[in-house]
């Protein structure tokens, strides 16, 4: 091997809030990453005192804080996808949209986290418009749900078509690709839908998997797919293989019970082997 070449681990940066309780946040980010194959590390944008049955506080880190974290680790260790998960505020917001241009991050999912499995609010309500100006054309995908979609498009989303048309106006508002994901739809099938602006829309359709365990499914896909992304997958092949990734969580979690609420995914089904490649195949 060149000497120059040298071999590293797959490396995912979480920003994040941490959740106490483990089930998601990046407790859960840094379980999916590992279960791949990738090495993951964390800033921690808040700290919140919560469990499977709701959230009691949220602690927010300090900016200066925040930008010291993000730093620290693409400094010495750097990034092959970064995974955007809970932001509450408008200074928290910017300054990570400040790091992704300071170090050129790339491969940025951003899953607008705003509100938990349990129905908490995890946001101030004034870093929605900072999170779409700021972040949207930082990403190359967002994944809200529709709960969070209606929030960003002003409307709720309750059919297929309405989900087509809130894609379509969160590219309008400068999102790269929209991942929405359609399982607070009622019924026995779940629609996904990826949208981007060059190919035409995806959909993606699965039986619905019965289970009392989904707190942190959105955390769980979302950095599922930037440690799909630090491997080399494409956009779609990454999507796809973590949305296979997800299902296979809650099935294999569907009958443990953990907590008294809305349990976890089991992450830890069958995990791989951490990865190796080489500098020339990370680019």
């Amino acid at each position: 091997m060149n000497q120059l070449t040298r071999l590293h681990y797959p490396r995912v940066l979480s920003i994040a809030g941490s959740d106490s309780g483990g089930g998601a946040g990046i407790q859960a980010d840094l379980k999916t990453i590992s279960a791949l194959g990738c090495f993951g590390m964390t800033a921690v944008t808040a700290l919140t005192a919560q469990n499977t049955c709701g959230v009691r506080s949220i602690h927010a880190v300090p900016p200066a804080m925040l930008r010291d974290q993000i730093d620290a680790v693409i400094e010495d260790i750097g990034a092959d996808a970064v995974k955007i998960g809970m932001l509450h505020a408008p200074d928290i917001v910017l300054t990570v949209a400040q790091a992704i241009d300071r170090h050129k991050l790339k491969n940025v999912v951003f899953d607008p986290v705003m509100v938990a499995t349990s129905g908490a609010v995890l946001i101030d309500d004034t870093a929605i418009n900072v999170l779409v100006q700021e972040l949207f054309p930082r990403a190359c995908v967002i994944t809200p749900n529709l709960d969070e979609a209606a929030l960003l498009v002003g409307y709720p989303l309750q059919s297929a078509q309405e989900m087509a048309r809130a894609a379509q106006t969160l590219l309008e508002k400068g999102a790269h690709a929209v991942l929405l994901k359609g399982g607070h739809l009622p019924g026995n099938v779940v629609i996904d839908l990826l949208m981007t602006h060059l190919d035409k829309p995806l959909w993606m359709e699965a039986p619905r998997i019965h289970s009392p365990n989904t707190h942190g499914t959105g955390c769980t896909l979302s950095s599922a797919i930037a440690a799909h992304l630090a491997l080399g997958s494409t956009l779609v092949d990454a999507v796809m293989s973590a949305r296979a990734f997800v299902r296979e969580a809650l099935q294999a979690g569907a009958t443990v019970s953990t907590g008294h609420g809305s349990g976890p995914l089991n992450h830890g089904f069958s995990p791989v082997a951490m990865r190796i490649r080489t500098s020339a195949e990370i680019g």
